[in-house]
């Protein structure tokens, strides 16, 4: 979670107190004993492929309040995290890895906030001059997500990674090093060590690079944030509350890791081959 004030408790026109005056929750609850599960984790699914509205639902899937329910459901009650973990756990053990990390990659992204986005959790970022949010990613060493976290996108770097480190500290012992860019420099690498445990290295640019060249373990961390953007509803930001646009970020992940463990015939983007 993002730890900071959302705004009222909905996405996209769902009031969740107006639905529960009406008892539509109650409907909501009697609707999902007659929809197939493998229907509803579709249905969760397509907006970060189709950018769709939740009303906009073609008529073959179930009604969108009854999808909804089970969406909020599993992103409330840690269903939704503890997927995404157990797929990233098979995907480390299917590469020949450890199942939990050792190590890890922090970087930033600010993206656009549509109008949906309220101002309590929106803001400027006058570097990438882009009024919105900001995702703050902790990836392991084959990009494969670890911790997210949505603030405002003037929130700077360097100060929306400390809750990020200490959550990454607290999720995952086993994790001793994080490698970031120049901008976590400073004091937050003295915090990091005495405060969270762990040891911050920041990779920087050779002196003189003027042309792109790719820097060590930095590439991993923003070839995710690559994979995430080629979603569409992820290349801006349309939720009300933060704690949704975290969800869609796993979500997001979800169907990757999923495609790398069960891929399609043919050649995959993530083959060196």
């Amino acid at each position: 979670t993002s730890g900071i004030q959302e705004s009222p408790p909905d996405d996209h026109q769902v009031d969740g107190r107006a639905l529960a005056r009406s008892g539509t929750r109650k409907v909501c609850q009697r609707r999902s004993h007659h929809h197939h599960h493998k229907q509803h984790k579709h249905r969760r699914s397509c907006p970060n492929s189709t950018a769709l509205n939740r009303r906009q639902l073609p008529k073959d899937l179930p009604p969108w309040e009854t999808v909804y329910w089970h969406f909020a459901r599993w992103r409330d009650d840690g269903s939704l995290d503890a997927l995404h973990d157990a797929l990233r756990e098979r995907v480390r053990e299917t590469e020949g890895r450890n199942a939990e990390p050792t190590a890890a990659m922090l970087d930033a992204q600010s993206i656009k906030g549509a109008d949906t986005v309220g101002r309590a959790t929106r803001g400027y970022d006058a570097g990438k001059k882009v009024n919105g949010r900001k995702r703050h990613i902790v990836v392991d060493t084959i990009g494969m997500l670890v911790i997210v976290m949505v603030t405002a996108a003037n929130v700077q770097d360097r100060d929306g990674a400390r809750p990020v480190l200490e959550a990454l500290r607290k999720a995952f012992p086993t994790i001793s090093l994080v490698w970031a860019d120049g901008g976590y420099a400073g004091k937050l690498v003295q915090w990091a060590k005495q405060t969270a445990r762990l040891a911050l290295e920041v990779v920087r640019k050779p002196e003189g690079q003027r042309t792109f060249e790719v820097l060590p373990r930095r590439w991993v961390v923003e070839r995710t944030i690559s994979w995430l953007v080629k979603c569409r509803r992820l290349d801006h930001d349309y939720e009300r509350l933060t704690k949704t646009s975290v969800a869609m970020v796993e979500w997001a992940m979800v169907g990757l890791m999923v495609r790398r463990l069960a891929p399609s015939p043919g050649p995959q983007p993530w083959s060196t081959q």
